[in-house]
This record gives C-alpha cells, structure tokens and sequence, in this order.
C-alpha cells in the first residue's frame, strides 16, 4: 500500500522516470536489432548455406570477394581425410537490370545438391536451370519477386526469380542464387576473354563422426595455400563484421549503464527527500523488510511501464523502417534486454536499499521536524 499510495500522489514524476526508461530500452532494442539485421545483410548468405566448412584461398584473408580456388587446391581439399562432400562456391558482383533500374547485386553460383546451396528457403524452389536464379525475400518489392525477370547489364542474360530466400543477403545488397553454369555464364557474358570461372570458395560437409571444427584444421594442416574455417567462423570472421559488433557492442554497454545509473539516482534521492518519513515508520513499529518490499515494488512497476513503453516503441520504429535494411526483433532479444534492464536496475537500487536497510528508528529522537527532542 506504501508504494501505491506513494505513487498515485507523485504521478508525473514517476510517470516521467518510466518514460525515460521506456526511451532506453527503446534505444538498446532498436540498437541490437538493426545491427542484427545489418550482419545477417553483411553475411546472412554465407550463415544460411548448407556448407559447414568454407575453405578461402590464404592471400583472400577471410574475404569471399577476394578469394579464388585453383583446380590443383580443390583436388587437394576434395582428397582430405573427413569431407563428406564437396562443392565450388562463387561469388561476385554484377549489375543487374529490376523493374527498368540498374543496381549491383551479389550472385552466389553453387553447385545443385552439393553444399553450398541456401538453406533459407521460404517460397518456390531452387534453380535447376542456369536462367533461373533465387532472390532475397527482403528485395521483392524492388523487383526480384516470384516470377520476375532481372536482366545481367553486361551480356544481357535474362534471369527468373523461381524463389525466395530470407535472412540470406550479402554485402548489404539484393543477392541472387543461381546454378554454377549459370554463374559462369555471367561471368563469361561480363567478361568474354576469361577462359575458366573458378569457385570463389569450396564448401565442403564432413563425413560422420567428423566435426566442422575437426575438418576445418584437417584441411588447414594437409592444404598449402588456403584457410579452412567453419561456418560461424566465416560470419564472425568476415572484414568489416567485428568493427561493426564491436561499435555497436559499445553503444549497447553503456545505455545498459545509463539505465543503472538513472534508476539509482532517482530512488536515491527520492530516499534522501523522504529519510524522516522512512525514520519516523520505523519508529511507529514499521519493518525494515516492509520498507525495503515498497522499494522494490516501486523500482519494478516504474521499470515494467518503461520496458513496455520501450518495446512497443520499438516495435513501431521496426515496422516502419526503411526497406533497404529490412529490419526485424528476435523474442529472445526481448527476453534478455528485459532480464537485463531488470538486473542492472536492482543492481543500481543497491545503495538505495542498503541505505533503507540501515535507518535506525532511535534516530527520530534526534530530528525535530520528525518531532524529535533535538
């Protein structure tokens, strides 16, 4: 009843707190979701492939753009003691022609029942032909949806969308998934003297009984001149992927921090404002627990309002963000920011309860306006 009352009387100021925190948790939610979004852009095709090992050529430093695999080193991985399969991988940039607008876009060239295919399927199927090709569901309104043409600039090869895959774009671009002689043919058609298309990279699955990880240092120890990692490697170990989690990561630190640190500034010194009433309680007989529960239910309902307040704003800015980066919110983001926020606002509330914990009824003897004798 001492939280509630408390409350009822001082609206707007704890009205104001929940809203802050509300702005918080918006601003940690919206942070880990659009960079959630903006890694799966940077690396979704090579997280939502079939392949568990990704094997790079050496000099490529963990860059699919940059990597190419000689005929002599797929021999050689082919050979390695633990792969189950094996399969070229390309990848490379093209111009292509959506809905009258030319734009690059990444086109992944795998090899049909081999690894290295997408995994990420959620409407018609995969190519079979090499004038097929799979689209980014994220990229359909711009002109690779179901059933659309897309036109290569260069050659002027005619490709239709037969599917659409989610969560697997790359280099924050629209990628397409086409058959390997499909992709050869665009590479031929944008440049007519190349003798040969080679595989930007093999994915390869190992046998059973073999790990990904076990493999990956099977090909490294046994291939001269190429850099096997695993699949989560690949993704986390991609250029440019961890300054952008680790700038991201920062931001995200210290808006956890700032909800502590204003949580715990606010029911300080509302505790310092009203230390007589809390000495007086005590006096006429009131626990300690009593006072430190009405603390707690306090920091709990003004961190609920803000989490709530929080989530349906970011749930809001979601919907409405900008299709270019198709952003979206996982639950269990939710889940822990929630948990999260929680912790670090009890965490905050430390000394403030503390300083509850402590006051001494004997003090009110000491306090005139508490009607003491001093």
């Amino acid at each position: 009843m001492l939280a509630g009352k408390e409350i009822r009387r001082a609206k707007l100021r704890f009205g104001l707190l929940s809203g802050a925190v509300g702005l918080l948790v918006f601003l940690i939610l919206f942070q880990q979701a659009l960079l959630g979004s903006l890694l799966l852009s940077f690396t979704g095709a090579l997280e939502n492939q079939s392949g568990t090992v990704l094997v790079f050529s050496e000099e490529a430093r963990k860059n699919v753009s940059g990597s190419v695999i000689l005929p002599p080193e797929q021999a050689q991985i082919a050979a390695v003691e633990g792969v189950g399969s094996s399969a070229g991988l390309a990848e490379g940039t093209f111009t292509i022609e959506a809905k009258g607008t030319d734009v690059d876009a990444s086109i992944f060239g795998f090899q049909p029942g081999g690894p290295g295919e997408p995994t990420r399927l959620v409407e018609g199927r995969l190519p079979t032909t090499p004038t097929e090709a799979v689209a980014s569901k994220e990229d359909a309104s711009d002109g690779f949806g179901l059933g659309d043409t897309v036109t290569s600039v260069d050659g002027g090869i005619t490709l239709t969308i037969v599917g659409l895959t989610e969560r697997s774009r790359f280099s924050v671009a629209p990628t397409l998934w086409v058959t390997f002689d499909g992709y050869t043919a665009l590479r031929k058609a944008s440049n007519p003297d190349a003798t040969a298309v080679l595989p930007s990279v093999i994915a390869l699955t190992p046998a059973p009984g073999v790990s990904a990880s076990q493999l990956a240092a099977s090909v490294n120890e046994q291939v001269d001149g190429v850099q096997a990692l695993t699949r989560s490697q690949a993704v986390n170990e991609a250029p440019g992927v961890s300054s952008v989690n680790t700038s991201f990561q920062l931001i995200l630190v210290l808006a956890f921090l700032v909800v502590a640190v204003v949580i715990g500034f606010f029911f300080l010194i509302l505790t310092v404002q009203k230390q007589s009433t809390l000495t007086v309680l005590r006096a006429v007989g009131a626990p300690t627990s009593y006072l430190v529960k009405a603390l707690l239910k306090q920091i709990f309902l003004v961190v609920g309002v803000g989490l709530v307040v929080g989530i349906l704003l970011t749930l809001g800015a979601v919907k409405g963000a900008s299709a270019g980066l198709p952003i979206s919110l996982e639950p269990t983001t939710m889940v822990v920011t929630a948990v999260g926020v929680v912790l670090l606002s009890l965490v905050g509330s430390l000394f403030t309860l503390l300083r509850v914990g402590r006051i001494d009824p004997a003090d009110v003897m000491n306090r005139q306006n508490a009607g003491g004798l001093a």
